[in-house]
């Protein structure tokens, strides 16, 4: 009976834990942007290849997943933690703390690119295309997400950031080795060497004088 009673309490534990995370993420993930239709923008007919906003509804972001942006140099990939500058299309006046652009600078159009963007992160984020003076980002080449925690940030993402290099410290004159200092102390050794000498030789006179009166 006892030990029935314990196979039934374990089997209890088993089902819980195995419902607990069932629901829960298991691994990271590469999100395609825009799965097969890529991250592309038609500008004869000023449409995106496909509704970015009703892609990224879809998926489930949490820390250490990556979003891969199958693209072209024509398209730029600008992730921002600003709904300001997400709503402007622009990054003129975005802060270099929360706005980053990747890909763009290229004097080549057309050339195929890949761009991967981790999410390291927990919270929403905006991503967008400001070519073509933001254009492209008016005519749907936008999207939000919202990043949670899932299995937190792997290893790899979780790396401080190395400290800042500080130049070791420089002399006021450099090459130029400090002045030596050199303490003398008077010294009156020469003067009493001196003194000594003269009361000898007055001894010595004074003895040959009593030796020649004798």
């Amino acid at each position: 009976m006892a030990v029935a009673l314990y196979l039934a309490m374990m089997a209890a534990v088993a089902l819980l834990i195995n419902g607990a995370t069932s629901d829960g993420t298991s691994k990271y993930t590469n999100h395609t942007v825009g799965d097969s239709a890529g991250w592309f923008f038609n500008s004869t007919t000023n449409k995106t290849s496909t509704d970015y906003s009703a892609w990224a509804a879809k998926q489930t972001f949490n820390l250490g997943d990556y979003l891969i942006f199958n693209t072209i140099t024509n398209q730029t990939v600008i992730q921002t933690y600003n709904k300001t500058t997400y709503d402007s299309c622009t990054m003129d006046d975005a802060l270099d703390s929360d706005t980053f652009q990747y890909g763009g600078g290229s004097n080549k159009f057309g050339e195929t690119l890949t761009i991967s963007v981790p999410l390291t992160i927990e919270s929403a984020q905006y991503y967008f295309s400001d070519a073509d003076d933001g254009e492209q980002c008016q005519h749907g080449m936008a999207f939000e997400i919202k990043v949670g925690h899932g299995l937190g940030l792997p290893p790899s993402l979780n790396q401080p950031p190395p400290p800042p290099y500080a130049p070791p410290p420089v002399p006021a004159d450099e090459g130029q080795s400090p002045p030596i200092t050199v303490v003398t102390t008077p010294s009156n050794n020469g003067g009493m060497r001196d003194g000594a000498s003269i009361c000898w030789l007055v001894l010595l006179l004074v003895v040959m004088l009593s030796f020649l009166q004798a």
